[in-house]
């Protein structure tokens, strides 16, 4: 964690794996899996965050098999009770605020993008709407993942807040939209 107990991002994928393997004992690949699957549709494709290894969770024993050895079998995986103990200590830290870089770099474009010629701006802003139309499709392809793999109706956490992002998301791409008309 850093020092203001917040979790890193490294922690966050683990706080991912320790949360799949809670809810129910799946093999290994299907782990790893549902992990890719749901930091990807998250944060998008990150080499860093993948780094993460199921492996590493196995030798620290917060993970073990039921059946077979791991990655090389395909093993059953579970959450021991150490595992459980570390799911609780990063589920409950704390948050960091602010350090969002994409919110910080998209809000320098817009405070300097005058300083722009009118070509530079128009392209600024068809990459600002893909970069949304990119990060909503992420999420909606979460979503439906989600409702088809739990059967989630409105007042599963997970699925109102992905309507919640989904909603701000296309609102974002519809001033976008307006934005770039103005150019």
């Amino acid at each position: 964690m850093f020092a203001d107990n917040t979790l890193t991002p490294k922690e966050a994928v683990r706080l991912c794996a320790l949360g799949t393997v809670a809810s129910a004992p799946l093999h290994y690949s299907e782990l790893a899996g549902s992990v890719r699957h749901f930091i990807s549709r998250i944060m998008g494709p990150s080499l860093d965050l993948m780094g993460t290894s199921i492996e590493l969770l196995r030798y620290e024993g917060l993970i073990e098999a039921l059946d077979g050895k791991g990655m090389e079998d395909n093993a059953v995986l579970a959450i021991t009770e150490a595992g459980r103990q570390e799911l609780h200590t990063l589920l409950t830290a704390r948050l960091r605020s602010g350090t969002d870089l994409t919110k910080l770099v998209v809000a320098l474009k817009f405070r300097f993008m005058h300083l722009l010629n009118e070509e530079d701006r128009q392209a600024q802003a068809d990459q600002l709407l893909d970069s949304s139309e990119t990060e909503l499709a992420r999420l909606l392809d979460l979503r439906q993942h989600h409702v088809r793999e739990t059967n989630a109706q409105t007042g599963d956490p997970l699925l109102d807040w992905l309507d919640h992002e989904i909603d701000q998301l296309e609102r974002r791409l519809q001033w976008l939209e307006k934005f770039r008309a103005s150019l």
